[in-house]
């Protein structure tokens, strides 16, 4: 588990976002009010099975699928994408349509996740760090924000999402450039993961200096029967 982006959740929950994680023999998974992200070391599997709640879900982010260890059984599998920027990322500029999305846009942002599905969601994660959002109409059309960081100079995009009413007008984009413009700003180069299926959003982060790194697997573990 030498690669932090190999092992994106083992080495955010061991390293910048420990203060996050739960932890069972060799298995972590984070606190469950920010996700269902889960990662264990080799030969410590078994331990995920501690970690998991009744009706819950453990969702393991590896190069590889996960064989269900004893007390779990796999739900799904998806091939992802994991793509990286190369350049520096853009600078700060001013964009009058996006605002820093605060709590009292949570009950919305959870509406919108919930609705648009770019990835789990749960109470609090839209506390890993700054959102932003594009409010039109009185209500959230857009956003995006971050999730893991598994080493200093490394962040993730996540998150990015827009009512269907409200895609094909440049505001994902738009959105993805500004949580990349922070990162930058901080000195954290970004990257991010996409269902390797969804070609438009592929062709959408190659269009803003991503590239693909490698493939990757997501496992969805929860309780066997």
């Amino acid at each position: 588990m030498n690669d932090a982006l190999d092992f994106p959740v083992w080495h955010s929950l061991t390293g910048r976002q420990a203060h996050l994680a739960r932890r069972h023999g060799g298995a972590l998974r984070i606190d469950p009010a920010f996700g269902p992200f889960a990662a264990a070391a080799p030969g410590a599997e078994r331990d995920l099975a501690a970690l998991i709640d009744d009706g819950g879900e453990l969702w393991i982010v590896q190069p590889d699928a996960l064989a269900a260890p004893p007390g779990l059984r796999v739900i799904r599998e998806a091939p992802l994408v994991q793509m990286i920027a190369d350049g520096p990322g853009p600078g700060l500029e001013a964009d009058p349509d996006i605002a820093v999305l605060g709590e009292e846009d949570a009950d919305a942002m959870a509406a919108l996740a919930q609705a648009t599905r770019p990835g789990p969601w749960g109470p609090a994660t839209r506390r890993y760090g700054p959102f932003y959002g594009v409010h039109r109409d009185g209500g959230l059309a857009a956003m995006a924000g971050e999730r893991m960081q598994p080493q200093a100079g490394l962040a993730e995009v996540s998150g990015v999402c827009a009512w269907p009413q409200y895609r094909g007008q440049g505001l994902a984009a738009r959105l993805i450039r500004r949580v990349m413009a922070g990162f930058a700003a901080r000195g954290d180069r970004p990257f991010l993961h996409s269902y390797a299926g969804n070609a438009g959003a592929i062709r959408l982060y190659e269009s803003l200096g991503f590239r693909i790194r490698r493939d990757m697997m997501v496992t969805v573990l929860g309780k066997a029967e």
